[in-house]
């Protein structure tokens, strides 16, 4: 059994942080499977950007599902206690959901590169094949990684109680209540976050690079804001998505700041999940028309369900 501290808040601080969380995880999930169903239902999004949207709503509602139900349960009943199976379950999804969403922004960069500095060849470079060998890629290393994280916490000798310092079973805070050596589990981890963190972020970076670059050649105003609309919501979802990620790397490590570490941490593992949909539809002329013809679809059969009982 692992004891979950999650917050050492004031019980009128974890009332409002309860209904806070159930709100964002609400919000996500229905935000998310609207994505999903639009996609699959609407013919016009079956393009490449709206593809891996997909994707990255299907692997967000994984994301806040395996760690907000267990705080929502803690926030409201005061049970911290959770079983090394469910702990192990957040360990093995976590980093799943985590390195998947670097994996499909990453991809995602690479479909408004394509689309921008080589327009005449994106239906050659992101044909179905090709967008279904990036997706299959995306998975099939995060599972991978996954499994490599959940063998390598299960593996550790744990003592019959352990005060996990996190709102979930994260493995680094695993690593400071065993009694095994780690040190080898830390180079592991260090060349994960190189390999599997760092090097997707570079690409996506270095495709911007590209894009800016090419976007200032175009002459025409109106053609240079049309191509930065098309990046503005996925470099928007790349800054809400790192931008924590990197505050807790950079800043110094200390026992004050370790609530405010579970805060950022909650902010790309929900908050974010739950703006993707809004980010994505805001102003979306695609989305908008899409939900209008599932609408028109729907009140024509229902006139037509009317008309055949009358």
């Amino acid at each position: 059994m692992f004891f979950i501290s999650a917050f050492s808040f004031t019980q009128t601080g974890q009332c409002l942080l309860f209904i806070a969380v159930l709100m964002i995880y609400v919000m996500a999930i229905l935000g998310n499977m609207t994505i999903v169903l639009l996609v699959f239902l609407v013919p016009q999004l079956h393009t490449p950007m709206y593809f891996f949207l997909s994707n990255l709503a299907i692997n967000d509602v994984i994301f806040v599902s395996v760690t907000l139900p267990k705080l929502l349960s803690i926030l409201l009943t005061q049970d911290h206690w959770m079983s090394f199976s469910a702990c192990m379950t957040q360990v093995y999804f976590f980093p799943l959901s985590g390195y998947c969403d670097m994996f499909l922004l990453t991809s995602m960069s690479y479909d408004r590169y394509v689309a921008i500095c080589k327009p005449l060849q994106y239906s050659l470079l992101m044909s179905k094949d090709i967008c279904m060998a990036l997706a299959l890629f995306t998975w099939l290393i995060s599972v991978t990684n996954a499994t490599i994280n959940l063998l390598s916490a299960s593996l550790l000798s744990y003592c019959l109680t352990q005060n996990v310092d996190h709102f979930f079973c994260d493995q680094k805070a695993l690593y400071l209540i065993t009694s095994s050596d780690v040190t080898g589990r830390y180079i592991l981890m260090l060349c994960q976050d190189v390999l599997l963190a760092f090097l997707p972020f570079l690409l996506i970076i270095t495709s911007y690079m590209f894009i800016i670059s090419t976007i200032l050649k175009i002459r025409s105003s109106e053609g240079r804001l049309k191509a930065y609309s098309s990046c503005t919501s996925h470099l928007t979802t790349v800054i809400l998505f790192y931008g924590p990620i990197i505050i807790i790397y950079a800043k110094p490590e200390s026992e004050g700041s370790k609530d405010l570490d579970k805060l950022l941490t909650l902010v790309y593992m929900a908050v974010v999940p739950m703006l993707n949909p809004f980010v994505y539809t805001l102003r979306n002329k695609d989305i908008f028309n899409a939900i209008k013809n599932i609408k028109r679809k729907w009140n024509l059969g229902a006139q037509g369900r009317v008309s055949l009982t009358t």
